[in-house]
């Protein structure tokens, strides 16, 4: 069984390298395979995968899909170095990324980052995820495409400008949004199994994904 991440206190080693991302703007062209940008979070459906048979029978047509979805807002807050994240679709509370190395890291400083430091990234099997930004501000969100032998290099950072949301296919990994100062609120709306499969950078790679943040 896996140890269970404690995302609050993720105790990091010290002394990781990083690795840059690129950062690129998040159109129709790039975002190709990864989802697609959201004008109207109203018309936007989210794809819900049904539960994979365990054995040769197949799951019975109209069923294994039927959670549904679950939706609240994300909130991705700088305080000082560190960047929370709170997620009350599923009731989650993250450390998403550092200003600086992890261990010199404080909350209590009024320094604006100037750059994110990603230590873990996951992804959901069950179903596809909407962000849409409530302040129209911009921000970024680090994606990659599906595949259980992730690397750090296979990671891009997309810009956004604040006037469009995002949605994410079902698999691609991906870590909330990052807003690039103060508070940002968001609309979320995703599987409601909210199945995750996780990667560690510090612990598997020895690294942290690395992005300058660009106002």
């Amino acid at each position: 069984m896996p140890q269970k991440i404690d995302y609050l206190n993720p105790a990091l080693p010290a002394g990781l390298r990083r690795v840059s991302m690129p950062v690129v703007d998040a159109t129709p062209a790039t975002l190709d395979g990864f989802g697609r940008l959201v004008t109207d979070p109203s018309e936007c459906p989210i794809e819900i995968v049904q539960w994979p048979a365990a054995g040769s029978r197949p799951i019975d047509p109209g069923t294994g899909d039927e959670a549904g979805t679950t939706e609240g807002t994300f909130v991705s807050e700088w305080r000082g170095d560190i960047l929370y994240g709170r997620n009350e679709a599923v009731g989650g509370h993250y450390v998403l990324a550092y200003a600086t190395e992890p261990e010199a890291a404080r909350d209590d400083n009024v320094r604006k980052p100037e750059r994110m430091l990603l230590w873990h990234a996951n992804y959901h099997p069950d179903g596809g995820q909407l962000f849409f930004p409530l302040d129209h501000r911009p921000f970024y969100v680090p994606l990659a495409l599906p595949g259980d032998d992730i690397a750090p290099e296979k990671f891009v950072c997309f810009r956004f400008d604040g006037k469009q949301g995002l949605y994410i296919h079902p698999n691609i990994w991906h870590e909330g949004v990052f807003t690039l100062e103060g508070t940002q609120r968001f609309f979320d709306k995703q599987g409601a199994v909210h199945a995750r499969v996780s990667v560690d950078f510090a612990r598997e790679f020895g690294c942290l994904l690395e992005a300058p943040i660009d106002l």
